[in-house]
């Protein structure tokens, strides 16, 4: 039986803690439960960091699934510390997986076509809501082709760490080990990232909005 660290543990919904303790005794149900959790903001990472070109190429709904099976697969191998290191592993293997398929796919022409939104049910956009203004009960798809797009716009760099601070939900420390720079370095990228972010959603206007803090 795995024990959870008390903050970890603190950090938790009594429901998510259940479903991480069935998951880290093997549990699939518990697994596909916490996938089906953060399903929308799996989503929402995926197009946000595979960009028009992946996105040509494959629907970000295969891109999910195919995740979503090596979770499945590679479930008896992760050591469950808590809600926080499962969403990291959760996320992480996504972007492996972008940069695996990219790879596949090679150096193509830049353009602006992209796969359309994923559509009609309001619950995919709420992977969105770093990003997108709080005061908007439902999130229109033409709001999240716009930020997309932008993302598209953005450095590589940019796009990474924005999508690890605020959609990961990783701390500078853990930025600065995963993109291989000092943590000084790491923070001064995010402020640097969400700064033009920023500039870019209020050239498009329409509530978007960047969170610096």
């Amino acid at each position: 039986m795995v024990s959870f660290p008390a903050g970890d543990m603190r950090e938790m919904n009594s429901e998510t803690a259940r479903l991480l303790q069935d998951a880290s005794n093997g549990g699939a149900v518990a697994i596909d439960s916490l996938l089906t959790r953060y399903l929308p903001e799996l989503q929402a990472f995926v197009r946000l960091r595979a960009g028009s070109r992946l996105l040509r190429k494959e629907h970000s709904e295969d891109l999910v699934q195919s995740v979503c099976r090596e979770v499945l697969q590679n479930a008896g191998v992760f050591e469950y510390r808590g809600e926080r290191s499962f969403k990291k592993w959760l996320y992480l293997t996504a972007q492996h997986k972008l940069y695996d398929r990219a790879r596949f796919y090679g150096a193509e022409k830049r353009d602006a076509r992209r796969e359309q939104p994923m559509a009609t049910d309001p619950g995919y956009y709420s992977g969105y809501a770093a990003f997108l203004s709080p005061s908007r009960v439902v999130i229109e798809a033409e709001e999240v082709q716009r930020l997309e797009c932008i993302f598209d716009e953005l450095p590589e760099q940019y796009a990474e760490v924005i999508t690890l601070a605020k959609i990961v939900g990783l701390g500078h420390e853990e930025i600065a080990k995963e993109m291989g720079k000092t943590i000084t370095a790491s923070r001064m990228l995010l402020h640097r990232a969400l700064a033009r972010l920023a500039v870019l959603l209020a050239q498009r206007g329409e509530g978007t909005r960047a969170d610096q803090s």
